[in-house]
């Protein structure tokens, strides 16, 4: 079936989503930052890296276990993420882990956070339990196509 022309330019005009799953926000993490249950671990874990793009903290600490949910969390205003990698993903019943790669920007330079996260289902909804995390610098090469997104080689854009 033939999409219309108005069609076509109202799907282009629709965000994708910043876990970069490849769907448009609508029909990825936005119905779970709304209220809807994460139907597996991985996409738990995508929308909350979706949250801390968007600064939606009010997620992020919902979306935590309760048992070790802090009291109080504030994102940074300054942070800014540019890409999710997920390395693996795995569910046994209801207890799930994800190991990602998140890269952000830091201040005149970029790093990566890795993390392996472990994941419960309560009450039908998956909840981040903790994680074991790891950031490091990322030095990219000069003709690495550049960590900010651009599409340019490093040494053209933020190098």
């Amino acid at each position: 079936m033939a999409l219309t022309k108005a069609a076509v330019l109202i799907h282009l005009a629709m965000p994708l989503c910043p876990c970069q799953s490849g769907l448009d926000y609508e029909q990825c993490c936005q119905p779970l930052h709304r209220g809807a249950p994460a139907p597996t671990p991985e996409a738990l874990m995508r929308s909350r890296y979706s949250a801390f793009v968007l600064n939606d903290g009010a997620y992020v600490k919902a979306s935590w276990h309760p048992s070790t949910r802090p009291e109080s969390l504030t994102l940074e205003e300054g942070d800014q993420w540019l890409g999710l990698e997920v390395v693996s993903s795995e569910q046994n019943g209801d207890e799930g882990r994800v190991r990602f790669r998140a890269t952000c920007r830091e201040g005149a330079g970029f790093a990566v956070l890795e993390e392996r996260s472990r994941f419960l289902r309560e009450d039908g909804h998956w909840l981040y339990l903790d994680g074991e995390h790891e950031v490091r610098p990322l030095k990219p090469g000069r003709n690495d196509p550049c960590p900010c997104g651009s599409g340019k080689k490093h040494k053209k854009c933020c190098g």
